[in-house]
């Protein structure tokens, strides 16, 4: 990547408070620096991108994938974690966090060491700002496509000793929220600052609500691999709908969630309270054939991952730009707030809004391209337009 000063225009600019508007923008070094408005002059720039009529966002943030391009985050090594984040940057992803899968201690152990290590590197595509663990202190009537014979209760000591091993690389947990220990795990990742999802749960309402009193935030892709909603047992989902101390993920690829429920969870958490997410496994970006995930097989038809056993859905093969089209298209989400969902709303969900995650002056320069069709054109990470998309369109 080169990092040079850009003028981005002829372009709708997403801005957080105000609907798309005609102007441009410019980038120096690093952040933005300014963002003008079409009738205000242009300022000279040693590179111009001309938009074309297209949208400009912020780059999108993805807190929940496992990896893409034949790659998965708990084996994949430089090459394969270069692979997962170029592959991901095409589709308009600027920072993600590089999320596992259950499994025993020892492959997570090994995860972590090698993430540790690229992150502690200059990045050349999608920034990894830490991990997500998705379990393995979850539900075993809840796997979904995790691998039931790893699933273990709250473990304090191994949370210890990963943020002692590894400070500030731990981002997101999610757990079940209704096991034993879970209570005091979820105090625990409050005092070290990482978040605390509830995912692949059969928790009660009731059960949910106490553990935001702890310090739980966030639900991992909602409506999947959690209790439902009833109207006299609200369950999981019920909790998620309704506490606004929850922040919720959505897999919008019309599979796992139907247009309807998006529509509903839209409204119920407004603009502030949804997070778009891919649940991406390594087959994103490739064909339908075989694949695995977490020890387990895994086929994809269709562009649709299940798993080879029972035919539950395992992850996705969606890409950031692809959850926004079908929100905005499917689900009827104006494109400023399905932008939100993608960038600002999971910036502030890690703490990182005040560096990322919005188009405004002083922001780092994190930012993508759309067409009118909103497919994805041009990226930017930390102000160096991605190798590829210099001269045009096209993937990289």
């Amino acid at each position: 990547m080169n990092v040079d000063h850009w003028l981005i225009h002829n372009a709708s600019i997403v801005t957080p408070d105000a609907p798309a508007a005609a102007g441009w923008l410019l980038l120096s070094g690093s952040s933005i620096e300014r963002i003008g408005h079409a009738d205000e002059p242009i300022p000279a720039a040693e590179r111009q991108c001309d938009a074309e009529g297209g949208y400009v966002l912020p780059g999108f943030i993805d807190v929940h994938v496992h990896g893409g391009a034949g790659y998965d985050f708990m084996e994949a090594d430089r090459v394969g974690l270069d692979a997962i984040t170029r592959f991901h940057a095409a589709h308009g992803t600027t920072s993600m966090l590089a999320t596992t899968v259950t499994a025993p201690k020892c492959a997570i152990d090994e995860a972590l060491s090698r993430l540790a290590d690229y992150v502690a590197e200059p990045m050349l595509h999608a920034q990894l700002l830490g991990v997500h663990l998705e379990g393995p202190f979850i539900s075993k009537k809840w796997p979904g496509a995790q691998h039931p014979a790893h699933i273990v209760p709250p473990q304090l000591c191994w949370l210890e000793e990963w943020t002692t091993r590894y400070p500030g690389l731990l981002r997101l947990q999610t757990l079940a929220p209704e096991l034993e220990g879970a209570a005091d795990y979820i105090r625990a990742l409050r005092e070290h600052g990482v978040v605390a999802a509830c995912g692949h749960t059969d928790a009660t309402y009731e059960q949910v609500q106490a553990a935001a009193e702890l310090g739980l935030s966030h639900a991992a892709h909602t409506f999947n691999a959690m209790r439902g909603l009833h109207h006299r047992e609200p369950g999981t989902v019920g909790a998620v709908l309704t506490e606004d101390r929850l922040t919720a993920e959505v897999i919008a690829d019309g599979h796992h969630v139907h247009a309807a429920a998006l529509r509903l969870l839209a409204r119920a958490k407004g603009e502030l309270g949804l997070v778009l997410i891919t649940d991406a496994i390594s087959a994103a970006g490739l064909g339908d054939g075989s694949y695995a995930l977490g020890g387990l097989d895994v086929v994809v038809q269709g562009g649709v991952a299940r798993l080879k056993a029972c035919g539950s859905l395992a992850g996705s093969t969606l890409t950031m730009d692809a959850a926004l089209r079908y929100a905005v298209r499917e689900a009827g989400i104006p494109l400023e707030a399905a932008s939100r969902m993608a960038s600002g709303n999971p910036a502030r969900v890690l703490g990182i809004s005040d560096i990322t995650g919005e188009l405004r002056e002083g922001a780092q320069a994190d930012v993508v391209v759309l067409s009118r069709e909103l497919d994805v054109r041009h990226v930017w990470v930390r102000g160096a337009m991605l190798a590829g998309f210099a001269n045009g369109p096209g993937d990289i």
